[in-house]
C-alpha cells in the first residue's frame, strides 16, 4: 500500500506545492520581517500588528480571496490558473507569507539591537543591511521556513477551494484524506495520514533541534 501510485502521486504533489510556497513567503517575507526591525519603534509596531493580524485571518478567506481573484471573472481569470497546482501554491504562499514574516522579525530583532549601530555605520544601502542581518540570523530564518512549510502542507480549506480536489491533478494529502475518509476508503486515508503524520513530526524535530542549538549557544 506504501507504493501505491496514487499515494506516491499526491505527496509528491503535496510535497512540491507546499515547498515551493514556502520558498516563496520566504523570499518576501524574510526580508520584510528583517526591514520591520529597522524601523521606528511606532512604525514597526504597526507593521507587527498588521503581519500578526494577518496570522489569525481564517485560511478559507485567504481561499476565497484567491478563488475570487483567479476565477474567470476575476482580474487575473485570463491567466486560466483556478482548479490547477498554481492556484494552490497562490494561496498557501499567501498563507505562509505573514508566518515568515513575523518569524523573520523575531529573529532578526536581538541581532539588530545588539549590531544594527554597527550595520548603519559600515554598511549605507539598507538592502545590503538587510541581507547582512539575514545571514546573523540564519537559524531563526531556517525555523521560519520550516514553520512556513508545516503550516502549508496542513492546509486544507484554502487548498480544497481554489484547487477542487481534481484527482490526478490538484488532490493533496489534505484533501485526499478528508475525501477518501468520506468515502469509506479508511486505508488509503490512513496511509495519507501516517504520511503527513510523519512529515509533520521530522519538521516539527528539525526546528525544536534549531532552536535548542540558538539557546544553547545563548
Amino acid at each position: 500500500m506504501s507504493f501505491d501510485p496514487d499515494i506516491i502521486g499526491v505527496v509528491w504533489l503535496s510535497l512540491r506545492v507546499s515547498i515551493v510556497a514556502a520558498l516563496i513567503g520566504l523570499a518576501i517575507g524574510a526580508p520584510t520581517g528583517a526591514w520591520m526591525c529597522m524601523q521606528a519603534d511606532k512604525r514597526r509596531r504597526i507593521w507587527l500588528a498588521f503581519f500578526s493580524t494577518l496570522l489569525a485571518v481564517p485560511t478559507v478567506v485567504v481561499g476565497l480571496l484567491v478563488y475570487m481573484l483567479l476565477s474567470r471573472s476575476g482580474p487575473l481569470g485570463a491567466l486560466e490558473l483556478l482548479f490547477t497546482p498554481s492556484a494552490i501554491i497562490v494561496a498557501q504562499a499567501m498563507i505562509t507569507l505573514p508566518v515568515v514574516t513575523v518569524f523573520a522579525y523575531r529573529a532578526c530583532a536581538e541581532p539588530w539591537n545588539d549590531y544594527g549601530e554597527a550595520l548603519r555605520l559600515d554598511i549605507r544601502e539598507r538592502w545590503k543591511q538587510v541581507l547582512h542581518l539575514l545571514r546573523m540570523a540564519r537559524a531563526g530564518i531556517i525555523m521560519a521556513f520550516l514553520v512556513a512549510f508545516g503550516r502549508a502542507i496542513s492546509e486544507v480549506g484554502a487548498v480544497m477551494i481554489v484547487g477542487g480536489n481534481i484527482k490526478g491533478a490538484t488532490r493533496v494529502m489534505t484533501t485526499a484524506i478528508t475525501l477518501e475518509t468520506r468515502q469509506g476508503n479508511f486505508s488509503f486515508a490512513v496511509a495519507l495520514g501516517l504520511v503527513l503524520l510523519a512529515i509533520s513530526f521530522a519538521v516539527t524535530l528539525t526546528t525544536w533541534l534549531i532552536a535548542q542549538g540558538r539557546v544553547d549557544r545563548v
